[in-house]
Parts: C-alpha cells; structure tokens; sequence
C-alpha cells in the first residue's frame, strides 16, 4: 500500500474531522482522541491510487475530507466504477466488517485526508463502543442494497435507465436543494458516469441527452442538475420520455 504514512499525535483538527465521520457519530471528542492509531491522518493526492489487488493487509480506511473512487480493471483498459466516497465515511478491506476490496482500487479524485485502521484497532474500537459497531452494521446494510440495485440494474437495464437510476443515487446522497431541483455538487464526466453503470462514454452522451431532452436533467457550468425526479423515476423504471 502506498501513500499512507504515520503521525506522532492526533491534533485538535484531526479530532474534529473523525467527529464528522458517520460511524463516529456516537463517541464523544475524547473518545476520539484516545483512540489508538496505528496510521494517522494522511493526505493522498488527486489521481493517487493508494490501494491495489496487491495489499493484502486488513485496512479500514477513514475518508475524514475529498472524494475517493472505488473501481476494478477490466478487459480492454475499462474500468467498472463500484463505489465513490464522499468524505466523512469508512471503507477497506476487513472480514470484521464485511468492508472488501478484494480485486480493486482505491483512487483519490481530489485531494483527500485519510486515517487507517488495523484489525486490532477496529476490533478493540467496537469491543469498547459498541455503538460503533451498530453504525457500521447500518452503514453496509445500506451500501449493500445500494450496491445490489445498481448491479442488478447492468444485466437488465437499458443505459437511460441505469442512467437515471445512478442520478436518482446520487441526488440522495450528495444533492443540493434548490430553487427548481437538486445540483450534484460534484462534477462527474460523462466517462465518470459510464464507468458508474457499465457503459462507454458514447452511450451515456446519448443517454443523458434523452434525459435532457424529457426536461429529467440539466448541465450547468458542468454540474448536473435534477430538474425533475418523478421523470427520472420513471427513466429508471424503464419509461423513455417520448415513447
């Protein structure tokens, strides 16, 4: 694993950064700052791919600030997107947890702070607070139905489907209300996007101009917008505004 050092300390903006990480929630700032830190806060680089199917340690991974992509290689130089975290969340490779990346890579997107956890720690972590492990018992509970839609959607949807479906995700997870919709606050490609359901950069332009066409989405200063969810519903559903 590469890009991932060590710190002496766990400083106050350290701390307060693991208070804002969704498993975290229950403790209480000194009980993060007692915690045992094998490997401490560190920051990865924009396009850094940190893990590969070569790491084989059990890691937790804490995202405290960035965007991380989760992806495995494919024939032919593709890439299949399966997760992107946003900050604030776990992931990593631990039977503990049910957390694998087993066969996969972990890339920043931007610049990311990230801590890391060994086995012993998260086991002596939910031993000692097991409020913790109950956050993490809901957290892959929602990720696994999450991640069970959208591979169920590759084999029997269309790409506008898959499409709106994925838009439909991330305006649940990251959108920003506003005066006639929700804004995606993070800039996806359309290659980003095709990676995310299996599908080429061609096929998602194609896509997206149908959902642009049925008033679904707009793209402004190349954020997407969510114009209208009950048509982007019915996208992911199968119903193709026009037909």
């Amino acid at each position: 694993m590469t890009g991932l050092g060590q710190e002496n300390a766990v400083g106050a903006d350290h701390v307060r950064l693991l208070s804002l990480v969704d498993v975290f929630e229950p403790l209480s700032w000194e009980e993060i700052e007692k915690i045992n830190w094998q490997n401490l806060n560190t920051k990865v680089g924009a396009g850094e791919v940190f893990y590969t199917p070569m790491d084989l340690s059990e890691t937790l991974f804490v995202l405290q600030s960035g965007r991380v992509r989760i992806y495995r290689a494919l024939p032919e130089g593709r890439e299949l997107t399966l997760a992107v975290f946003e900050s604030g969340t776990v992931f990593g490779e631990m039977a503990l947890t049910g957390q694998r990346l087993r066969a996969s890579y972990a890339q920043a997107m931007e610049e990311s702070e990230i801590s890391a956890m060994c086995r012993a720690d998260v086991e002596r972590l939910v031993l000692d607070k097991p409020a913790v492990g109950l956050q993490l018992v809901h957290l892959l509970s929602e990720r696994l139905a999450s991640y069970e839609a959208r591979m169920e959607g590759l084999g029997l949807k269309e790409v506008p489907a898959r499409l709106a479906g994925l838009i439909l995700e991330l305006v649940e997870t990251q959108g920003i209300r506003t005066s006639d919709g929700y804004k995606i606050p993070t800039r996806y490609t359309h290659q980003h996007l095709g990676t995310m359901i299996g599908a080429n950069r061609e096929a998602v332009t194609r896509a997206f101009a149908r959902l642009r066409d049925g008033g679904a989405v707009e793209v402004r200063r190349r954020y997407i917008h969510a114009a209208d969810l009950e048509t982007l519903k019915k996208v992911a559903e199968g119903v193709i505004p026009g037909q």
